[in-house]
């Protein structure tokens, strides 16, 4: 396998687990936080900026890359880690989650899935071979299984339907994956239902892949709930592979999945908040847009060494969202990523030094959601 996880440290009181990605484009540190780069870029950043602030493996979406400009085009340009000019980890979702979300759209069959195109409503399709066919294209280091994501709520025939095709699709996927010199993890549905969870976790363990997604979770159930599922399935995952919490990027649930074993996390939550005027701080998140940071001349939170707070003020980002200036985008976007990097390193290091119960409990203790 190109892709290996190697643990270093273990929580005995909660699971939680530091370690190694060993990757084609290097070895990264877990548990971590992957930003987006939906369309080859990180929204308002650039590759050497990301790079700065300790950013290891970032996020890119086949679905869009299949749709504009095209994964033939990328694999021209020598595959996306060129094209983009990253030359750190890349990993590419598979485009089911993009397709199942586009409602009446689109339609499953066992074959695939049949849909029109946002851009201008061509027919297009997308099955578990030309989503790897198209991962391959663009040389992600980790390539991800084509599943189908159940939405919530879901009755139970149709999650249990929904997850035997997510697995037969995970054979396709390992039968259509040619890259020998690239990785592919398997993605575990199931919906609520943990009867299903397990199922789902034991059949895509019991195959080849290079690591385990958890998809199926944070699509609008109770955090508790998923919580609840998350626990349940790690379980039943390898302990040597990496485990992947697919699309959650808020702290309090990268401190509580972490605290489930979980090693790798990605969301687009930082950089669309901060478009919308919110930093994240360590006791929940600041509105910039608020009047009472008019004359506020401290940093977005006080001990952050993000560029960003590092060189500006509160009442200058305020005034940057009230003048409608693109730089408040980017600079509140510096910090939102930043902050979450800088967690998940604080967290690892935690879990090595044995004190992963204590960090947990005081953060939350101060966290406002």
């Amino acid at each position: 396998m190109v892709i290996n996880y190697e643990l270093i440290a273990e929580d005995k009181k909660t699971g939680a687990r530091a370690g190694l990605l060993h990757t084609p484009h290097g070895t990264f540190k877990t548990p971590m936080f992957m930003p987006v780069g939906t369309q080859a870029t990180v929204k308002t950043v650039t590759p050497e900026e990301l790079e700065d602030m300790g950013a290891q493996i970032i996020l890119s979406n086949t679905y869009h890359l299949f749709l504009r400009p095209g994964t033939e085009l990328i694999r021209e340009a020598g595959g996306l880690h060129d094209f983009m000019n990253w030359h750190k980890g890349i990993l590419t979702d598979s485009g089911g989650f993009q397709v199942f979300s586009l409602g009446a759209m689109r339609k499953i069959t066992e074959e695939g899935v049949h849909f029109r195109s946002f851009l201008d409503g061509s027919k297009q399709f997308l099955s578990p071979e030309v989503s790897i066919h198209a991962q391959e294209d663009l040389g992600s280091d980790i390539a991800m299984a084509f599943d189908e994501c159940i939405p919530y709520p879901a009755d139970y025939d149709y999650a249990d339907h929904s997850t035997a095709r997510t697995t037969r699709w995970a054979e396709r996927c390992i039968k259509a994956h040619t890259r020998t010199d690239r990785g592919m993890f398997g993605i575990v549905q199931g919906g609520m239902y943990k009867d299903l969870r397990k199922r789902s976790a034991e059949e895509i363990s019991a195959m080849p892949f290079d690591g385990m997604a958890i998809g199926g979770l944070s699509v609008g159930e109770p955090h508790d709930l998923m919580y609840e599922m998350l626990e349940y399935t790690t379980q039943f995952l390898p302990v040597n592979k990496a485990r992947y919490l697919m699309g959650v990027g808020t702290p309090d649930c990268l401190v509580e999945g972490v605290a489930r074993g979980v090693d790798m996390f990605d969301c687009v939550f930082p950089t669309r908040v901060a478009r919308n005027g919110m930093a994240m701080v360590h006791s929940g998140r600041m509105n910039m847009k608020n009047k009472k940071y008019e004359k506020d001349w401290a940093p977005l939170e006080e001990g952050c060494q993000c560029y960003t707070c590092t060189h500006y003020s509160r009442a200058y980002i305020r005034h940057l969202y009230k003048s409608e200036e693109l730089l408040a985008f980017r600079l509140v976007t510096i910090h939102n990523l930043y902050f979450l990097l800088q967690f998940m390193r604080d967290m690892r290091q935690a879990i090595i030094d044995g004190n992963f119960t204590e960090f947990r409990e005081n953060f939350m203790a101060n966290y406002k959601r």
